[in-house]
């Protein structure tokens, strides 16, 4: 019974979840048939919806193209404006402002590049007409204001300016009779090592106006007119240079004109030239360089070929001169004047390397260069001519008291101021050598100049009629050169032995003078000779068998060879003092002896007979004073003392 009922239960329930499946499922089928409905529905919608679609989207992009165009045109009407405000500036010239000038020309080259990348613009040809146009009048106003500005601060340098940028001891000194400036330095040849040399560069353009040209000069080397900017620059600058040098006294001189010239001008004129080329090389060449150096900075090939367009005038005017001189007849006068040339040029060579550097300025450096060798081919040859002229000079220049002879007291000067060039002249022999040390050639050199002088001497000794005064002669020349050997640099060179050996020569000539100018009156003033009444030979001291006759002649003959001796001698001249004391005491040592001796044995005899003083015409005493007129080169009617 309770089964049955709990069946009926479940059954009841079973029914009850058919029948609310079967209303789910109607639901749903209503669902289903709802959401197809609004499918249909939504195709037809969007059908209807499609041409409206179209038309927004179109609408859109044309909104979109609207604001391109607006936003190019308003890039287009920005160009116009631009363009319109630098042909504003440009119309002004960049005179009065030239940095915003410069901003106008940038500004059209802007404009020029815009338009030309936007040929699509209709109008764009003509645009770029205009602003071409206006760009080649803005580049001409600046070549014309680059010219204007250069050549207005372009000046010629007064020398005084020049000559304060030099060193002290190489300022050139006040004439003595305040007639004005000598161009020599203070110091003479030679200027004081122990000074720092410190130039100080003149201002050729002031430095404020420097940046100026050089933004002009860019804008024209950018705008392609590097010729027009060098052929400005060069002909305002170079004839400044030229003008600058001009005022400082440089003549353009021909080889001609240099031979025509009397030696003592010309000697002035080199050394001249020699303070030109330092004021040249170390102020105006320098300065110049600096000056373009920083006008055409960032262009350094260009600044080079500027430079040296500049400078080559000026530069071939100062070598010509140099280049005269070196290829001029060559004299011994002029070995000096060629070697300060050749230190000057050598002095400059590492300025003149680095001021004219570059491929542009090769043929300036190679012109400098080619001067120093000729300079110093010329000098070793004059040198060398130097020792030829010495040998063979055949000056008939007479010395008739037998002193120094100018060829003598000329080659002894020469060779000292030779000392004054010791490092040049080692320079030389180092160029032009065989490879031995530069000392000994030098050393080797000078002694074949003094024996050139020595051989040269002995020819000129040989004029001389009397063999004594040949001796003297020799005697005082050689002396003359061993005195100035021991008392200059040269004796260092050459040496001890070449002077004790010359020292022995000027001895050995001394010797033979006081021999063959005295041996004669010492035979007359001895016993030698003398024969008694009888025929005899006077022998020991006994003096009474002497020839009183003869002895009388004895002593006249004496007194007639000393008169005539000391009458000649006393012309005769041994100018230095310690060698004619010396060579007066070596004849009074052999003749006073000798004579007293004489007279003390046969003085009695002639005193005791008739006029003594006739033929005992001096005492020793009288001897010696007279000894001591000897070598003072007394004219002929000079009285006795």
């Amino acid at each position: 019974m309770a089964v049955a009922s709990r069946m009926d239960l479940l059954s009841e329930r079973a029914q009850l979840m058919r029948q609310s499946l079967q209303k789910s499922q109607t639901i749903t089928d209503n669902v289903v048939s709802i959401l197809g409905s609004f499918d249909s529905r939504l195709s037809a919608l969007e059908s209807a919806m499609r041409p409206t679609q179209i038309r927004t989207h179109a609408i859109r992009k044309a909104h979109e193209n609207i604001d391109k165009t607006l936003k190019a045109a308003e890039v287009i009407l920005s160009q116009f404006v631009l363009l319109r405000q630098a042909e504003s500036k440009v119309l002004k010239g960049p005179h009065e402002d030239l940095e915003s000038y410069l901003e106008a020309i940038a500004q059209l080259r802007k404009i020029i590049r815009y338009f030309s990348s936007n040929k699509s613009f209709k109008s764009s040809d003509g645009v770029l007409y205009h602003a071409n146009s206006l760009l080649a009048k803005a580049q001409s106003k600046l070549e014309d204001e680059f010219k204007q500005l250069l050549a207005s601060y372009s000046k010629a340098v007064e020398p005084d300016r020049l000559f304060d940028g030099l060193p002290n001891s190489l300022r050139p000194s006040a004439d003595g009779d305040g007639s004005g400036k000598s161009l020599m330095p203070h110091g003479g040849h030679h200027h004081d090592d122990s000074e720092i040399a410190v130039y100080t560069l003149p201002v050729l353009i002031p430095s404020r106006v420097l940046p100026l040209l050089h933004d002009l000069a860019q804008q024209m080397v950018q705008a392609g007119h590097q010729q027009l900017l060098l052929q400005i620059y060069k002909e305002t600058r170079s004839f400044v240079l030229e003008e600058s040098l001009r005022k400082l006294g440089v003549e353009k001189l021909s080889k001609e004109d240099v031979q025509r010239m009397q030696w003592e001008v010309l000697e002035g004129k080199i050394g001249n030239w020699i303070h030109f080329m330092r004021i040249a090389v170390k102020l105006l060449f320098a300065g110049e360089r600096q000056v373009c150096d920083q006008i055409f900075q960032g262009f350094d090939s260009l600044s080079d070929q500027c430079f040296s367009e500049v400078t080559v005038s000026s530069v071939s005017m100062l070598l010509s001169f140099g280049d005269a001189i070196a290829r001029s007849k060559r004299s011994p006068e002029k070995l000096f004047v060629l070697l300060d040339m050749y230190e000057i040029m050598r002095e400059l060579h590492t300025e003149i390397e680095t001021i004219f550097k570059g491929k542009a300025c090769l043929e300036i450096r190679d012109s400098a260069m080619g001067l120093t060798k000729r300079l110093a081919q010329t000098a070793q040859e004059t040198f060398g001519d130097f020792e030829e002229a010495v040998e063979k000079d055949a000056t008939k220049t007479a010395v008739l008291d037998g002193t120094v002879h100018p060829l003598t007291s000329y080659v002894i000067n020469y060779v000292k101021f030779l000392f004054d060039y010791q490092a040049t002249l080692k320079q030389l022999f180092l160029e032009f050598g065989n490879g031995d040390d530069s000392n000994s050639q030098l050393a080797s050199v000078t002694m074949r100049i003094m024996q050139a002088l020595q051989n040269n001497l002995d020819g000129k000794s040989k004029q001389y009629r009397d063999p004594a005064l040949t001796h003297l002669f020799l005697m005082n020349n050689i002396h003359y050169m061993v005195r100035s050997v021991r008392r200059s640099e040269a004796k260092d060179l050459l040496g001890d032995d070449w002077v004790q050996r010359h020292r022995r020569i000027v001895q050995q000539h001394a010797n033979l003078y006081k021999r063959t100018a005295w041996t004669k009156i010492l035979q007359t003033s001895s016993a030698q000779g003398l024969t008694s009444s009888g025929g005899g030979s006077l022998e020991g001291g006994n003096s009474s068998g002497v020839s009183r006759g003869l002895l009388k002649e004895r002593f006249k003959m004496f007194n007639m060879q000393f008169d005539e001796l000391h009458q000649r001698q006393s012309q005769w001249t041994v100018p230095d003092t310690e060698l004619r004391e010396s060579l007066r005491l070596a004849v009074a040592e052999v003749l006073l002896p000798a004579y007293r001796a004489f007279l003390k044995r046969f003085g009695p005899l002639v005193e005791n007979g008739k006029n003594p003083q006739k033929y005992i015409k001096y005492t020793a005493e009288d001897l010696e004073r007279l000894l001591s007129e000897l070598f003072e080169g007394k004219s002929m009617n000079e009285p006795r003392r």
